[in-house]
């Protein structure tokens, strides 16, 4: 037997398989390369679930923090106002009784409020209608800086209480003053990305419709004597639930009346 010519074709045979193997190994790779299925924008994976939104809202690119403080308020601010019986408690709130109650229609709109809020509150035009709670019998403001709204800012909120016979009787206002802008500007988180981050964190729901979608300032930073409010992008789904986002840092931030805590 020869065993030199066996042993030259073990050789080129398996010479031949190491070449085949890697043609194959190299045809596999480069397709695998071209299969990796690339995700899906944005826009369709919301379309896919029969979540709708309409126009964006166009934004500034960059924004700021802000350095703000509760208003004190003074007799002296309060004292031209008639027709109301005020008290300034500790001095950061106005507590008013009404002489004569203001009479509400049984399906209020914003506007029936409006004249009284011009004529009559401090800084009236600063503030934004916000809800009306049927069983507390409120009707909740918040006030605007640069048209965007504080929200659930106990610090810049105006409420009025109304009766069983739908009258307003009184009212608490709060105002919050603007110390400075911190910081240089920040690139602002676009109005789309927003709605990524409550999508993959499984806050929009199938069939969902986003209502609404605007910027404000929520708290980020509550000190003794002054607080930080950031940007935030409030988004309304099913024209009944507010979802907030971080808009800097794209995080959720719940966000309840008086108290907002940022999540991861």
């Amino acid at each position: 037997m020869d065993w030199s010519r066996i042993k030259t074709i073990f050789i080129l045979t398996f010479l031949v398989l190491d070449i085949y193997l890697v043609y194959q190994f190299m045809n596999t790779r480069d397709a695998a390369q071209y299969e990796i299925p690339r995700e899906a924008p944005l826009e369709e994976k919301l379309k896919n679930d029969d979540i709708s939104y309409g126009e964006l809202p166009e934004a500034k690119n960059k924004e700021q923090y802000l350095s703000v403080r509760a208003k004190v308020f003074t007799t002296e601010e309060t004292e031209k106002v008639k027709g109301q019986s005020i008290s300034l408690g500790d001095g950061t709130s106005i507590e008013a009784k009404l002489e004569k109650p203001l009479k509400l229609t049984s399906k209020f709109q914003p506007a029936e409020l409006s004249a009284f809020i011009k004529a009559n509150i401090f800084a009236g035009e600063q503030y934004k209608f916000w809800s009306k709670n049927d069983e507390a019998g409120t009707i909740t403001y918040y006030q605007e800086y640069d048209n965007k709204t504080f929200y659930y800012n106990s610090n810049a909120k105006l409420t009025f209480y109304f009766n069983e016979d739908l009258e307003v009787t009184s009212y608490k206002q709060t105002y919050l003053e603007i110390i400075d802008e911190l910081s240089d500007a920040e690139d602002l988180l676009p109005p789309l990305r927003a709605l990524e981050t409550l999508y993959k964190k499984g806050l929009l729901k199938p069939k969902s419709k986003i209502t609404d979608i605007e910027l404000g300032y929520s708290t980020l930073v509550s000190l003794t004597s002054s607080h930080v409010v950031t940007p935030t992008w409030r988004v309304e789904v099913n024209g009944k639930e507010n979802l907030f986002v971080h808009a800097f840092e794209g995080r959720v931030i719940p966000l309840t009346d008086g108290e907002n805590i940022t999540t991861e």
